[in-house]
């Protein structure tokens, strides 16, 4: 499966499973960088293997915009906009 940058997505594996996150980077057709601004900042994301985590099926566009013209984001952003969506 291919992942775009600001994707929500859901740890499938390891100690943060079950976490959200947003892919921050994508690393090759294997791994991508998530974070979720407060367990992994966007200064230190987690590289994950794709068959590690599963779409949640939203993509946060204001995020994937500024990522894609590489605006710096900050882990507030991320964090309100995983709450946003945890909320709704």
């Amino acid at each position: 499966m291919e992942y775009n940058l600001g994707e929500l997505v859901c740890s499938k594996a390891g100690r943060d499973a079950g976490r959200k996150f947003v892919v921050v980077g994508i690393v090759d057709n294997r791994h991508v960088l998530i974070s979720d601004g407060s367990l992994r900042k966007i200064e230190k994301p987690k590289k994950k293997k794709i068959k590690h985590i599963e779409s949640c099926g939203v993509v946060i566009d204001s995020l994937g915009e500024k990522l894609k013209n590489k605006i710096k984001i900050s882990n507030a952003e991320i964090k309100k906009e995983i709450m946003q969506y945890i909320q709704d």
